[in-house]
């Protein structure tokens, strides 16, 4: 209903008009009885003015006292709270939406929902996007309760659709039940927004000109081997425009990444190379709108963002200017992307361009094309190409709730001067992605010459034969277990001509969730690998070419509840690997001595055996969170391992003035181990601050 008087953010729900609202109720829970009534009562009502959506929300409780808000900062994971989600399906098309969620602590966090529904629970939300919008969060004797407004300028939607589809669902964390107000069915959930609820009566609403200007000021000082002390200024600008409700046009001009998060270090005892997430902003905004097939794990990815403005080592290169066309036109998904990057030392400028369109067909189905263009500006190197083509035939209502997808892809790219042929990856995909069974089977063949130059691959001429099976019976009115699991996800690789290159087997003997919110896995992974050339595991250590290795390994591991004041999580994977045996253990420790303070602590040890040497590595990552208050925070980082030798801390405070609006303070020093002296020697640091403003018109 319409709000005929403005709404002032606090948290409780005192205005007339809340009182006149209808609430949604009769939520019913996901888990851990299913089709019941949710044992604690939410009600939730809309309301809206010119420029806004408003959510009144009432979660009742019984006890109160024993409500979860440890996470302040936004954008972190709730996994130890209370909170109450949302999603928006703008588009009314059961596929795409915006998802949203706060804690009784006020802490907020969003996301892009796109693409087809890939398991039981349905897609998952890219929450690297950050919507502007507002809410507060008051405590009381009665539970909790939250005002939320979002202003329309926030989303893309067209003002002559028939409705938004909507959704709510709340997690009582002590009793670790999940409650839906639409769509209760396992196989269904708040991310499937083909089971979303239908709000109607949005009427004269105001989304402005469509024009959001973004400008930014960065001081920064770096010092370095080549650059002792050198300080910079520099000033940058982001602007968005809405060509229509549903297109968005981006420009970005000097573009800036000093508030970027650091990778995580991992230590790497494979063969091939390790996908790293993109982090910056400008590539995560509408990100979605390149997502390419439904091939898991990385395996087919013509284009990945983080190609462009990095080096091959995740050092930044200079962005020049930018601009990006993401959103919907009738029935097609579009994303358009060119960007140029500056001259840097010996790296001279180049030009990215990105194209993908997708047609969305039936309810849930679509047909793609991808095309991506690498250009040397200089000539010096000649034009990089790759074209690709997918597809996905999807439905949640095979058998009634069930859902089952048919999914395939092309990939082809140009090569280099001298080779031709053997440069067209392609595969397919049969899935069963449901609560009780789960179950699929792929194939991919990716050639010798797939080399996508603004894409991610991990190896190259080889076939792949995936099949994948989980049954996960759920005990009735068990007083400790809440689910078993029993799996097998087997990994069969050849070369192009079919003989064996390598196999693997993850054949989970026993999970057990327990109502408590912990969990134990027990897992046999056999494995076998014959290796196509030398393989240098670390410096010193060689796998000759042409071997043959079969190895049997184990894995046991537990996980406890987030919702724990200390919570832990040991793994150890041990038994034969290659001509010797390997032990790797870990363990993550994470203290919540009060709401807003976190510390993780994260240790993993490999022992590694083998006939022609042996060697141990060590990783440690530390974490330290201190959140003031849901607009306050600061985060350090310290991560060490011991095959690079290397020390790197990140120090990282955001101010959120106001949404939109932030300050940043980031600090980061890189350490180098010396041996012989034994202490770490400074390789480099840098200190920067980053002011953002955004005005809308």
């Amino acid at each position: 209903m319409a709000a005929e008087q403005p709404i002032r953010l606090d948290g409780l729900l005192d205005e007339e008009v809340w009182r006149r609202a209808v609430p949604a109720t009769d939520f019913v829970q996901l888990d851990p009885d299913n089709g019941a009534p949710a044992t604690e009562r939410t009600e939730v009502r809309v309301v809206f003015t010119a420029h806004s959506l408003y959510l009144g929300v009432l979660c009742l409780d019984s006890e109160p006292d024993k409500l979860f808000g440890n996470q302040m900062q936004r954008d972190q994971p709730f996994s130890a709270d209370d909170r109450f989600m949302w999603a928006i399906d703008t588009y009314l098309d059961g596929r795409t939406g915006y998802y949203f969620e706060i804690n009784p602590s006020g802490a907020m966090g969003d996301g892009l929902l796109g693409g087809v529904a890939s398991g039981a629970g349905g897609t998952s939300a890219n929450k690297q996007w950050d919507g502007i919008w507002n809410a507060r969060v008051r405590r009381t004797d009665r539970g909790w309760s939250a005002e939320i407004e979002l202003p329309f300028r926030t989303f893309n939607f067209d003002t002559s659709g028939a409705g938004w589809g909507i959704n709510f669902q709340r997690t009582v964390r002590r009793k670790n039940e999940e409650s839906v107000w639409s769509g209760h069915l396992r196989n269904q959930g708040l991310l499937r927004m083909s089971n979303a609820g239908l709000l109607t009566g949005l009427r004269d609403v105001d989304q402005g000109l469509g024009l959001d200007v973004k400008p930014y000021a960065v001081a920064s000082v770096s010092d370095t081997a080549s650059s002792a002390g050198r300080g910079e200024a520099t000033a940058g600008l982001d602007v968005f425009y809405n060509l229509t409700p549903a297109l968005r046009a981006n420009l970005t001009v000097n573009t800036d990444f000093a508030e970027t998060e650091v990778d995580d270090r991992i230590v790497n005892l494979t063969r091939f190379s390790v996908f790293f997430p993109e982090k910056r902003a400008f590539f995560l905004e509408g990100s979605s709108a390149f997502d390419f097939s439904r091939e898991p794990g990385n395996a087919i990815v013509p284009f990945f963002s983080r190609r462009i403005g990095l080096g091959a080592a995740g050092q930044p290169q200079k962005i020049d200017i930018g601009a990006k066309l993401t959103g919907q036109a009738g029935r097609q998904d579009i994303g358009v992307l060119h960007v140029r990057t500056g001259r840097e030392d010996h790296i001279g400028p180049e030009d990215f361009t990105v194209a993908r369109l997708k047609r969305r067909m039936l309810s849930q189905s679509y047909v793609g094309a991808i095309y991506t263009r690498r250009a040397d500006v200089d000539g010096l190197v000649a034009d990089r190409h790759t074209a690709g083509a997918d597809f996905s035939l999807a439905t949640s209502r095979f058998r009634g709730s069930q859902n089952l997808e048919l999914s395939g892809f092309l990939v082809w790219n140009s090569t280099e001067a001298g080779t031709s042929g053997e440069n067209l990856a392609y595969g397919w995909r049969f899935s069963y992605p449901n609560d009780l069974w789960s179950a699929r089977v792929s194939f991919r063949e990716i050639p010798r010459n797939h080399d996508p130059a603004v894409g991610f691959k991990q190896r190259t001429g080889y076939r792949r034969w995936n099949p994948v099976v989980d049954f996960s019976p759920r005990p009735q009115a068990h007083p400790f277990i809440r689910r078993f699991r029993f799996g097998a996800n087997v990994d069969i690789q050849t070369d192009t001509h079919g003989a064996p290159l390598y196999r693997q087997s993850d054949l989970t003997v026993l999970e057990v969730d327990l109502h408590s919110g912990d969990r134990i896995q027990l897992q046999v992974l056999p494995e076998y690998e014959r290796l196509d050339e030398d393989f240098e595991i670390v410096e010193g250590v060689t796998l000759p070419v042409g071997r043959e290795y079969s190895f049997m390994r184990y894995r046991a591991s537990f996980t406890s509840a987030d919702r724990r004041r200390v919570s832990i999580a040991p793994e150890i994977r041990w038994g034969e690997f290659y001509s010797g045996r390997r032990r790797e253990t870990s363990v993550r420790i994470t203290l919540r001595p009060r709401n807003g303070i976190r510390v993780t602590t994260e240790f993993e040890w490999n022992q590694v055996r083998l006939a022609e040497g042996a060697f141990d590595t060590r990783l440690l990552r530390i974490e330290g969170s201190t959140q003031f208050n849901p607009w306050v925070a600061f985060v350090n980082t310290v991560q060490y391992d011991s095959l690079s030798g290397q020390l790197g801390w990140q120090g990282r405070f955001r101010w959120i003035l106001e949404p939109g609006n932030d300050l940043y303070f980031v600090y980061t020093q890189n350490w180098v181990e010396d041996a012989v002296r034994e202490r770490f020697l400074t390789r480099d640091r840098k200190a920067a601050a980053k002011l953002v403003y955004t005005r809308r018109f």
